[in-house]
């Protein structure tokens, strides 16, 4: 896998953005994506975006049986890459920053390309230092969760995480339904996404959770 340098070039905001529509699938901004490409169209944009900005823009279509995707995305750029011998790729993208669809241009070797409006997200390039949710609320929920979704976590990295990363990796990895994505992406600050993130993963564990405290008491 080669490794790319995560600083942002002059041109963060391109004026053109080539997009990946993929259902369930979150980037937010600092997130990681591995990405495994190998439909033709696709590969031959990440092979565009190598040599250029390295920008791919990561949105979801409104239902799987329609082309329509939602008028906001996140881009990132990748910042890893491996090129397999049967023309496949191995890909992290790294989210750098939301935007919202203006129009659809002609595609490209297949793939689908847009105009981007940037303006609204430009604060996704700051950390955000978060705050103003209930970290102990999210932590007391999430091992039933983890557990329920058999998903696999180092509970003491967990613990250790800063609030934005916690946040956003949670919000990435966990199997949420695509308009429950949708509206993390589209929460205004890290701190509305915080709260949004433990409602989901509530009324996710509600009988898990219920469940519990009958076997405790």
């Amino acid at each position: 896998m080669i490794e790319m340098p995560d600083e942002l070039p002059d041109r963060a905001f391109p004026g053109t953005l080539p997009i990946f529509p993929l259902t369930e699938v979150l980037l937010l901004p600092r997130g990681r994506l591995p990405l495994h490409i190998f439909e033709p169209r696709y590969v031959a944009m990440v092979e565009d975006c190598l040599i250029g900005d390295r920008m791919i823009g990561m949105v979801q279509p409104v239902t799987p049986e329609t082309p329509t995707v939602y008028t906001t995305g996140c881009a990132g750029r990748i910042t890893a890459f491996r090129d397999l011998e049967d023309g496949r790729y191995l890909v992290t993208l790294t989210g750098v920053c939301r935007f919202r669809i203006r129009e659809e241009l002609e595609q490209r070797h297949g793939y689908r390309r847009v105009v981007p409006m940037w303006d609204e997200f430009r604060a996704d390039l700051q950390c955000d230092k978060a705050g103003g949710f209930d970290r102990s609320r999210l932590l007391g929920v999430l091992p039933c969760y983890l557990k329920k979704n058999d998903i696999a976590a180092n509970w003491e990295t967990i613990q250790g995480a800063p609030d934005e990363r916690l946040v956003t990796s949670l919000s990435m990895i966990c199997p949420f339904q695509a308009n429950e994505k949708q509206a993390l992406l589209e929460a205004p600050t890290l701190a509305e996404r915080a709260r949004l993130l433990i409602s989901l993963i509530e009324m996710a564990t509600v009988e898990c959770r219920d469940r519990d405290r009958s076997v405790c008491h």
